[in-house]
């Protein structure tokens, strides 16, 4: 089974999301601040990551920057999915390595075709 995590501060997202993926056959983590996210993703090398931007002791650019610049990690797939929606904002997601943008409030429904796209080819 392929590997998920999850790491935003909103729990109730963070619930939804392992719930839905977790019923289309995927194994969720999850993380409620960027440290533990990138603790995590380090540890279990998911085959792809849901990334909150803005969070506690780490933001979502950051742990994507560190995550693609990595050879162990760039090929993760990262769909990054915050509230900040400015176009700067996207930029900066595709400088930090992200390969989505989704903007909150998102169809969980979007997000599970988005996950489906980048794992059902590997």
């Amino acid at each position: 089974m392929k590997k998920i995590l999850i790491v935003d501060d909103e729990q109730d997202i963070v619930e939804s999301l392992k719930f839905v993926l977790e019923a289309s056959d995927y194994t969720c983590y999850c993380a409620y601040n960027g440290e533990d996210g990138l603790r995590l993703a380090k540890e279990i090398v998911p085959d792809l990551m849901i990334l909150d931007v803005m969070m506690p002791k780490i933001n979502g650019y950051k742990i994507s920057r560190l995550l693609k610049f990595d050879k162990k990690y760039k090929d993760i797939p990262i769909l990054m999915v915050t509230a900040r929606s400015q176009e700067e904002d996207k930029l900066i997601g595709e400088e930090t390595g992200a390969n989505e943008y989704i903007t909150k409030p998102f169809e969980i429904t979007d997000v599970v075709e988005k996950v489906n796209q980048y794992l059902k080819d590997k």
